[in-house]
């Protein structure tokens, strides 16, 4: 057993117990109730002992009716009460999942996008689903569950001991190696069920990435390899579930046969007794009951131990996003309906990782409506210098400003909503034109979605498609062409109004025809709004009003096309060099 979950137990499982704050009347049910079965489960072979003993040895065929009565009576009382107490706690356990579920969820998505730069999708795709499956086993078939059959043995025991000690030590002597197996048992699964979960979080991860990525896989004949990698992590699953089962093949089997010496020993015993008259016939049955009521739950403890460990586990990791504190900590108190748009940059420093500078000493100015472009190879900082303006990540030292207000005064939500993003690779939801456009939001109407398509000039390809605004665009827009699911992005970012626009490479991916209809429609996107471009192209970015060159995460050129290029240094090689091909015919739209 892992010596980390000895320690971090029992915080963990008064962690998980907090979440039932609401609902502590039906937890206290829950226990009352365990108490009440617990104290049930040994009158009804008493009364068997009765009825044999008194009724039916003595011919007492009247009273043998009305213990008869009682002994129905009693099991229906019984039946009603563990019906009660079995849905009450896997009501209260899917209560507090669901619960919990929420506020995992609620984490995930307000979290900093730079977990995520360290964190597999199918691992929180685990932790969000198959780990809340395990800890509703916690209430389900865990702790309460424990109580409730610890309650039980021990209720049964005394009854025993209370009916005739000596035979009830002479039918446990199979005790210890029934504690033995149990242990073994016990340690065997645990280990088995951390390698499952291990393993089903790989599965998982493994899983999303590559379904995700198939077009790359197919593209690169990455198949068989992929396959093969599949197989070994999937076969890993399967040896750890292996291991477990066979643990349980050989645990239930010695239970079953400890359970036989044990009532080998009753009726040995019993007879020699009854022989000499020192039991009745009645308590021999009563025991035979008992000892099969004994070992129903002991057969299940060692089990449900290893339930509870596992949701336990399962809880510790759930805890663990949390109690994550990378979530995006939104300082600022400043909301305001209506911005110009000036945005400035003064000395600023980021990196991802520390002592990896990205962008180093960034000062620019742009105005109100201006047109700000960025150019520079891979790996310049284009795109980690829009990440920071949004507050997507958190920059190390210098000031951005809007308005003339930092950055991290304004409240995130009021900065995010000013700032309309276009990225390169689109990303369309599972649903319909309208709601990725409107993302859902239920203030953007379906005439604002229509007029912003029309403003746009893409009203007319939307509803020449089945069901036009209500056209389904499958997961990631996988039945759009590149260019179309382009132009939904621009509708997306219009339809809020922005005071600033990004467009990080809204162009690179698509062919020359449907680029006409982007440019066009970035003509409107721009217009009267402070826009910062982004761009391989030049032609994309020629009339802009200010272009920066950068390299290596800082500014080498600023300017304007025309001074750029006066001044012959690396703008000027980009754009007389192998990027000239790509830019003839010139657009003058910008």
């Amino acid at each position: 057993m892992n010596p980390t979950i000895k320690v971090i137990r029992f915080p963990i499982l008064k962690r998980l117990f907090s979440f039932t704050e609401s609902h502590r009347q039906l937890l206290w049910f829950a226990f009352v109730m365990s108490v009440v079965l617990a104290a049930l489960s040994p009158v009804r072979p008493y009364l068997i002992q009765l009825s044999v003993d008194k009724y039916i040895r003595n011919k007492w065929w009247e009273g043998l009716l009305y213990i008869s009565l009682i002994h129905f009576t009693l099991l229906a009382i019984e039946s009603s009460l563990r019906f009660r107490f079995l849905f009450k706690i896997n009501w209260l356990g899917q209560t507090v999942v669901n619960a919990i579920r929420k506020t995992v969820f609620e984490k995930i998505l307000f979290q900093n996008i730079r977990y995520y730069d360290n964190t597999a999708i199918g691992t929180l795709t685990t932790r969000t689903v198959n780990d809340m499956e395990a800890i509703n086993d916690v209430f389900s078939e865990g702790i309460i569950s424990i109580v409730s059959d610890i309650l039980t043995i021990i209720a049964i025991i005394i009854m025993m001991l209370f009916t005739d000690w000596r035979l009830t030590l002479i039918v446990l002597t199979t005790f210890p190696a029934l504690i033995i197996a149990t242990y073994f048992f016990k340690e065997s699964v645990n280990k088995s069920f951390h390698s499952v979960r291990n393993a089903v979080a790989s599965l998982n991860a493994f899983a999303q990435e590559h379904i995700t990525g198939m077009y790359l896989v197919q593209a690169f004949a990455a198949e068989e390899r992929e396959l093969f990698n599949f197989k070994k992590i999937n076969r890993e699953h399967r040896n750890a579930n292996v291991k477990a089962i066979f643990a349980y093949s050989v645990f239930f089997p010695i239970v079953e046969i400890i359970l036989a010496v044990s009532m080998g020993l009753l009726v040995w015993w019993g007879a020699v007794r009854m022989l000499q008259y020192e039991v009745t016939a009645g308590v021999v049955i009563a025991f035979v009951m008992y000892l099969n009521l004994l070992f129903r739950p002991l057969r299940m403890l060692a089990d449900k131990f290893n339930v509870l460990q596992m949701g336990l586990v399962a809880a510790e990791r759930v805890f663990s996003v949390l109690d994550s504190e990378e979530i995006q900590l939104n300082k600022g108190i400043i909301n305001k309906e209506h911005i110009n748009g000036e945005v400035i940059f003064d000395n600023v420093h980021f990196s991802y990782k520390e002592d990896i500078p990205v962008l180093r000493g960034i000062s620019f100015k742009i105005n109100p409506g201006e047109t700000f472009a960025l150019v520079g190879h891979t790996g310049a900082g284009k795109t980690s210098l829009i990440s920071i303006l949004n507050r997507m990540y958190e920059i190390q030292s210098g000031h951005i400003l809007i308005d003339g207000i930092d950055i991290r005064d304004y409240d995130v939500d009021c900065i995010r909503s000013h700032i309309g993003i276009v990225l390169q690779d689109v990303f369309l939801f599972s649903g319909t034109i309208h709601e990725n456009i409107s993302l859902r939001n239920e203030n953007v109407s379906r005439n604002r979605v229509e007029e912003v398509c029309k403003m746009l000039g893409i009203h007319d390809f939307i509803i020449s498609l089945p069901g036009g605004y209500d056209f389904n665009v499958m997961e990631r827009g996988n039945t759009l062409s590149q260019g179309q699911r382009q132009l939904l992005s621009f509708a997306r970012a219009l339809v809020y109004n922005p005071s600033i626009l990004i467009l990080d490479e809204a162009t690179s991916s698509v062919d020359s025809e449907s680029e006409q209809l982007i440019q066009r429609a970035i003509d409107t996107l721009i217009k009267d709004r402070t826009a910062i471009i982004i761009a391989h192209r030049l032609s994309t970015i020629r009339k802009a009003k200010q272009i920066l060159m950068m390299e290596k995460g800082k500014i080498i050129e600023q300017g304007n096309h025309e001074s750029l290029l006066a001044m012959k240094g690396k703008y000027f090689q980009l754009y007389t060099s192998g990027e000239k091909e790509e830019i003839l015919p010139l657009h003058s739209n910008l």
